[in-house]
């Protein structure tokens, strides 16, 4: 069967170790791990940004960094990490601590940006599409179909690369497919959110056809959403708005999925006895998927300004500081977690911080779940004897600011 995407471009865009992951460490191939044990040891928070004091100079541009006139700190254990997600009027999630959208189309104009009650009103507009409820709204309309069409495409063939031919064309299809985008332009989509203008030109016929026909997708949601000001006015989300929003929920929902669902293959696959264990009783795939993202979350650093002067955990921190969070420290942290370097799904539930905190929490985690569970069912049920193939150079974990697995090859059958 031919394939869905042009493999070769979905291997330029997603390539873990190429250009588009160059600036947050993407050649990066050590387990930081270690350093950052004996960086949290020594105390809850440092100052210097995550990779400095990891012993790495080369990440140029990532969420809070270069920065070079502000001062930075970072924290390493989940007690600090999770009490500053929970003061987020000291621990702004932008530089001005921003609670008003207006004005051009951009990620950075977004609810992302937003604090307070404006967050608030914004992130409600959306909130309820990524609810656990609405997974399988997802499934149904997405999801499923596109897992079963990427499995058509290769399953006679005996062989696969799981990593990008799979795990990254699961979460782009299925976000540019609820924004009404058809299979076809999925990949530019992808390409053209480093240039946003571009992107909105491709937006703009979608969100007017929406305006005169509504569909059950996302992007007629947003076309229908309506706002309430202060004085309790309603009115919908203007073309700029609705753009902002687009940008950031596309940006979010092709490009951290496919890093984690090819990090679980890579665990899954290299240890043949578990991967037989999650095949044989799939109610082991919930756990999998809990101690994978905690065990190595593929974004393991996110950033907060600092809104005021604040003792933290025994650190002074100047108002106007970057305060960066490594969650993989903090998802690590043996004040929290017994044995936490290994991967043991038995552990006892307990909330990580893989998908971040507080009011700025991941808005699509439980569609990046509802991605996960499918798309690892659609595999162990359609790919028999499934196995990494002794022929290819075995996958890595690689990548600082973003953590993924190289080339997944596998056989089956």
């Amino acid at each position: 069967m031919s394939r869905l995407l042009d493999i070769d471009r979905v291997r330029e865009l997603f390539d873990l170790e190429g250009s588009y992951l160059a600036a947050s460490g993407g050649s990066y191939q050590d387990d930081p791990n270690p350093a950052w044990h004996a960086l949290r040891s020594e105390a809850a928070i440092h100052p210097g940004t995550v990779h400095e004091l990891s012993g790495l100079s080369t990440p140029a541009s990532f969420h809070g960094l270069p920065e070079p006139d502000r001062q930075h700190f970072s924290a390493f254990t989940f007690a600090a990490c999770d009490a500053v997600y929970r003061d987020p009027e000291t621990f702004a999630s932008s530089p001005d601590g921003a609670d008003i959208m207006g004005g051009e189309a951009a990620i950075t104009n977004s609810m992302l940006s937003m604090g307070g009650v404006q967050h608030r009103r914004y992130r409600s507009l959306v909130q309820t599409s990524f609810t656990p409820a609405k997974a399988e709204w997802w499934i149904r309309n997405w999801i499923e179909e596109t897992v079963d069409l990427l499995i058509d495409s290769f399953a006679s063939d005996g062989r696969a690369e799981l990593n990008v031919d799979f795990c990254a064309a699961i979460p782009v299809l299925t976000i540019t497919g609820s924004f009404g985008f058809p299979v076809e332009q999925a990949l530019d989509v992808r390409q053209a959110l480093h240039t946003p203008l571009e992107l909105i030109e491709m937006l703009m016929p979608i969100v007017a056809a929406r305006r005169e026909q509504p569909q059950d997708d996302l992007i007629s949601m947003l076309v229908e959403a309506e706002i309430t000001d202060e004085a309790g006015a309603t009115q919908r989300l203007s073309d700029p708005e609705i753009y902002s929003f687009a940008l950031l929920l596309l940006a979010a929902g092709s490009g951290t999925t496919w890093k984690q669902m090819g990090i679980i293959l890579n665990i899954l696959l290299s240890r043949p006895e578990l991967l037989d264990a999650v095949c044989n009783d799939r109610s082991l795939i919930k756990p999998v998927i809990d101690e994978a993202v905690r065990w190595l979350p593929t974004d393991p650093m996110f950033s907060r300004w600092v809104m005021k002067d604040v003792e933290l955990f025994g650190t002074q921190i100047p108002a106007g500081s970057v305060l960066h969070l490594c969650l993989g420290a903090a998802n690590r942290d043996p004040e929290r977690w017994e044995r936490p370097d290994e991967f043991d799904i038995t552990r006892p539930p307990k909330p990580t911080l893989a998908f971040g905190g507080g009011p700025h929490i991941c808005l699509g985690m439980h569609v990046a779940r509802a991605e996960l569970t499918v798309g690892l069912n659609a595999l162990l049920d359609r790919l028999p004897n499934l196995r990494l193939d002794p022929d290819q150079p075995a996958s890595r974990f690689v990548g600082f600011y973003e953590r993924g697995s190289t080339a997944l090859p596998v056989r089956f059958g």
